[in-house]
């Protein structure tokens, strides 16, 4: 037997037959993960930060933690890529002051970063840090406290007057009145720690965080709180940023519950 559709018969199978395939691509567009369809992710998302490649100039001491840092924020911000570029805190300042293309600045202490007050946006604390007297392992030497870095028979190296190292590692010596003759100044923090950790220096001024991280290969001699310094990590996204929204994401994401379990679990002390 055949059926024929008179013409309302037939508008109203179709619209039937439209109703019944709109049905699984309105729920294929609801899935976690998926786009919806202006091409935008869905809610629940990683991330709503745009997509960018962003170089990041980082002082020294940032080195291992901050690319534990970047693979975290990489794979929670997919389509961002992040370039990292350590040294010594003048070393970028200078960078930045010369017009070098970057993103984002951080840097040991805040004088640095006030140097860069017109190239850079409103700097926020991220971490903080302070001083240990690194020996080699075993401690052979028998450095005890800060005084026995006076010892001219004991081979020390600090970081140069210039590098924030070099200026904490300073303030604490003068405070004490202890005088220091190192056998060399290094550019950065991490040069310091490499000098011991080769053996080249019997002790140096370093940071807790760089300790930690060699201490398979270095001893750490803890500093009293009353004779120490405590180092402050300002990060800024750079006015100059061809990527400034991203760039402001990637500084606010240090300070979010994220970044600062990472900086922490380094070591480094809360902002």
């Amino acid at each position: 037997m055949s059926l024929t559709l008179t013409p309302a018969g037939r508008r109203t199978a179709a619209a039937v037959l439209t109703a019944a395939l709109l049905v699984p691509l309105a729920a294929c567009s609801s899935d976690d993960g998926k786009q919806d369809t202006n091409g935008s992710p869905a809610s629940g998302s990683a991330s709503s930060a745009p997509e960018a490649d962003l170089t990041v100039l980082a002082a020294a001491s940032l080195t291992n933690v901050f690319k534990t840092a970047g693979a975290a924020y990489e794979k929670s911000h997919p389509g961002t890529k992040l370039t990292f570029s350590f040294a010594g805190s003048q070393e970028l300042v200078a960078q930045v002051s010369q017009g070098s293309p970057a993103d984002v600045l951080v840097t040991a202490d805040t004088k640095s970063m006030d140097k860069v007050k017109a190239e850079a946006g409103t700097p926020t604390v991220i971490a903080k840090n302070r001083l240990v007297i690194a020996t080699g392992k075993g401690n052979p030497f028998k450095v005890d406290e800060l005084k026995d870095l006076a010892d001219t028979k004991l081979k020390v190296v600090l970081a140069a007057p210039e590098v924030p190292a070099g200026k904490y590692s300073k303030k604490i010596l003068d405070a004490q009145k202890i005088t220091v003759k190192p056998v060399s100044q290094e550019p950065n923090v991490r040069a310091v720690l490499s000098k011991v950790e080769l053996g080249e220096a019997d002790a140096g001024l370093v940071y807790k965080t760089d300790a930690e991280s060699a201490k398979d290969k270095v001893d750490a001699v803890e500093i009293p709180d009353g004779q120490n310094a405590i180092a402050q990590y300002p990060a800024a996204a750079l006015k100059g940023s061809k990527n400034a929204e991203a760039a402001a994401a990637f500084v606010a994401w240090l300070s979010s519950p994220e970044g600062q379990k990472i900086l922490q679990d380094a070591g480094f002390q809360k902002p």
